[in-house]
């Protein structure tokens, strides 16, 4: 099996753990392996105008630059690094592009999670 299978295997089995808490929660959630193996509720699609988190999950490119405002990259990639590196989550303000170009504010809430031996980010976002 190739890496990028292998990714796509993790995804879903997180997903699949998840289900519950992705489909009910009354919050934006993701779960972010790297910038093409990541998955969303509906609700966190639905924020960035998304018609589906399907339609979320399929775009393409660096993550920060399609998703995040300009002023709010530096304060992501370093709290997905502290989750990362140190295994500690945290609590900061973010600016989402949502798909027409528009800015939404909100608060995160950033863990990391194992699953299978390998470390995603969960991200809870209110806004």
């Amino acid at each position: 099996m190739n890496e990028s299978q292998h990714h796509m295997d993790l995804l879903q089995g997180i997903s699949d753990q998840f289900q519950d808490i992705l489909a009910t929660s009354g919050q934006s959630i993701y779960i972010y392996l790297d910038d093409f193996h990541k998955v969303c509720n509906e609700r966190f699609a639905s924020l960035l105008g998304y018609a589906s988190a399907d339609d979320w999950s399929q775009a393409k490119g660096s993550f920060t630059q399609l998703f995040v405002d300009v002023g709010s990259q530096a304060t992501l990639v370093d709290a997905y690094n502290c989750a990362m590196d140190r295994k500690v989550g945290s609590a900061f303000k973010i600016g989402w592009k949502n798909k027409t170009g528009g800015v939404i504010e909100t608060s995160v809430i950033l863990v990391p999670v194992s699953y299978d031996g390998h470390l995603f980010a969960l991200h809870y976002i209110d806004g």
